[in-house]
């Protein structure tokens, strides 16, 4: 079943919604608007300030979308994983398609998402997400021991760094998105915005 289409609903933020500066984000919420169309309600964060938007579009898909020694579609379940950690139902669907996307396998995606530990994940990433589970929700236990776990679990430090990254970017995304009254919208334009992210990336 569809989520409803909710995004029309105002966010919080009311100053900022109606406020979208000259940008590429602009073009697109008046675009979509134009058209009748389901949006990403994170353009207006976006829109707001195009400077700071620049700034974190290109940390963003730099930590995330560019080759690395994680997958981008590892990276994508992590985001979607510690979306879903911190409630973030916007996060979480849209990195969910995201990650579907490039791992081409969307039971396997929820299937984490719900229940880590029963899903069909490979023992190696289980230990991964279990890491990035504490740095979301009990990040001042984290010690060396977490790390020399991964070690041992064969990921190197490099992955390490990039898990972290991404978890951490999503941690100040949820918290942005959630504060500010992002709104979910429909499956269909999750999935369909969340497809254009899977070959695009970040930038705009």
């Amino acid at each position: 079943m569809s989520t409803p289409n909710v995004a029309q609903e105002p966010m919080y933020l009311r100053e900022v919604e109606e406020n979208p500066k000259p940008s590429v984000y602009r073009d697109l919420i008046e675009n979509a608007k134009s058209s009748d169309g389901d949006y990403w309600q994170i353009w207006h964060l976006l829109a707001f300030d195009p400077g700071a938007a620049h700034h974190l579009a290109a940390l963003s898909h730099t930590l995330m979308h560019k080759p690395g020694p994680l997958s981008a579609g590892l990276r994508e379940l992590i985001a979607a994983y510690t979306s879903s950690l911190n409630n973030c139902e916007f996060c979480m669907k849209a990195h969910a398609a995201v990650a579907s996307k490039l791992l081409d396998d969307e039971s396997l995606v929820w299937d984490v998402i719900e229940n880590l530990e029963g899903s069909g994940l490979a023992e190696k990433e289980k230990a991964l997400l279990r890491f990035v589970k504490k740095i979301t929700l009990e990040p001042s236990l984290i010690t060396a021991d977490d790390t020399q776990t991964l070690n041992e679990a064969g990921w190197d430090d490099a992955c390490i760094f990039y898990a972290i990254s991404a978890c951490a970017l999503f941690n100040f995304y949820n918290r942005w998105i959630s504060a500010s009254g992002v709104y979910p919208v429909s499956d269909e334009t999750f999935k369909r915005l969340g497809s254009r992210m899977a070959v695009a990336g970040y930038s705009r």
